[in-house]
Order: structure tokens, then sequence, then C-alpha cells
């Protein structure tokens, strides 16, 4: 971690924005549009307790976007996104999900490529 950013990715292959995409409209894995909403047009319900999507890639380099999804509380203490790579720590967890990430490197590598794909 350099400043507000995680600077190298957490894998040596590149994130597919088109995978990103996918976990983040998922109900069941990303769970995103819980608290955000975004350009997707296609999703009904998204949630407005959180920062909208849209440009993200604009506001944010893919450093910054790396740690606000590996471990936002980094950044902000009192968020309420959860930390969807950090497992230590973390005293409010399920049993069946203590020392398991949210997202695999990979996913959240995934997901990184999608936002920093968000220019508008």
């Amino acid at each position: 971690m350099v400043g507000d950013a995680i600077l190298d990715p957490l894998t040596d292959t590149a994130g597919d924005p088109a995978r990103g995409r996918a976990i983040v409209v998922n109900r069941q894995v990303g769970l995103c549009l819980l608290c955000h909403s975004g350009p997707f047009p296609e999703e009904k319900f998204q949630g407005d307790l959180a920062p909208n999507l849209a440009g993200t890639g604009l506001r944010w380099t893919q450093g910054q976007l790396r740690l606000r999804v590996v471990d936002a509380r980094r950044i902000n203490r009192d968020t309420m996104m959860p930390s969807y790579y950090r497992v230590d720590g973390l005293v409010r967890t399920a049993p069946a999900f203590r020392g398991k990430p949210i997202l695999t490197a990979e996913q959240i590598e995934d997901v990184v490529a999608f936002l920093a794909s968000l220019r508008d």
C-alpha cells in the first residue's frame, strides 16, 4: 500500500472488465448493487447508500480502486463497505466465512479493470 492505493495488481494476469462487470451486477457474489448504483439500466433496485459507480475510472486510479475493494476501511474507518479481500482482524464474520476473502485475487482484479473502464 502506498498512500491511498495498492499499486501492484494482486495477480500476474490482467483483470477482465467483462468478468468484473458480471461480478459487480451479481447479487450473490459481489453484492455491489445492494449499496451502489451505476450505468446498469437492465438492473432494477440499485442501491443509494454509496457513491454511484458511473465515472469511477475518472475519479480514481486502478491502485486507488484496488485499495477500496480490498479494504475500504483503510480509507474510511467508518465505511459500511465490506473488506472484499482482507481476512485478518474482522470481528463480525460468520464462522463459515472466517479466514476466507469475499472475492479472490483474480475477481478483485476483474472488478478493478471494470471500474477503471467506467469513464462516463
